[in-house]
């Protein structure tokens, strides 16, 4: 089956979010969402609720020294603000590191040069990127083509409207 998901949402519990997790399950599944992962910043999501037919993905988005850095499929706090220390710790819960929009603030790829090996993917649309930087999304789309990386894309809602403005589809045997 194919699922659609925005694989970064921020809810109530970020400091600048402004939406409940019911809100974004009910505002998804009006999008044609199977699921979203709720990446608030520096706050895990650690007991996600159930929503029938809907797919509530646990994860953060950490602020580290190089930038900010999705875990995806993380229930417990990642302790650190160390961009390799947090990979790792997202690593061992069997998680995902996930490059989040890499070229909102910087054209510079060399910089990310040496995050190359902690990485399981990279955010290639954010429908928030461009704002700053008008082809932060491209940049990010060819660096993780370069670079072997897995493409990644979510909205980086805060508020209701922009959830569904990212959507990342993969194939799946089950929505889980």
């Amino acid at each position: 089956m194919k699922l659609k998901l925005d694989l970064h949402i921020h809810s109530e519990r970020s400091p600048d979010g402004r939406v409940t997790l019911s809100e974004i399950v009910e505002r998804a599944k009006a999008a044609g969402l199977d699921g979203v992962a709720v990446c608030d910043h520096d706050a895990v999501l650690e007991n996600p609720p159930e929503f029938p037919d809907f797919l509530l993905i646990p994860g953060v988005e950490v602020s580290t020294e190089q930038g900010h850095l999705l875990g995806l499929f993380v229930r417990e706090p990642i302790g650190t603000k160390d961009f390799a220390a947090a990979a790792e710790a997202i690593h061992a819960q069997g998680g995902l590191a996930v490059l989040a929009h890499p070229f909102e603030h910087s054209r510079d790829a060399q910089r990310l040069l040496p995050l190359l090996p902690l990485l399981d993917g990279v955010e290639v649309w954010n429908s928030r990127a461009d704002r700053k930087i008008r082809d932060a999304n491209a940049r990010a789309a060819a660096f993780a083509e370069a670079h072997g990386l897995r493409p990644f894309a979510g909205s980086d809602a805060h508020v209701p409207r922009e959830i569904g403005h990212g959507v990342t589809a993969v194939e799946a045997a089950e929505r889980t």
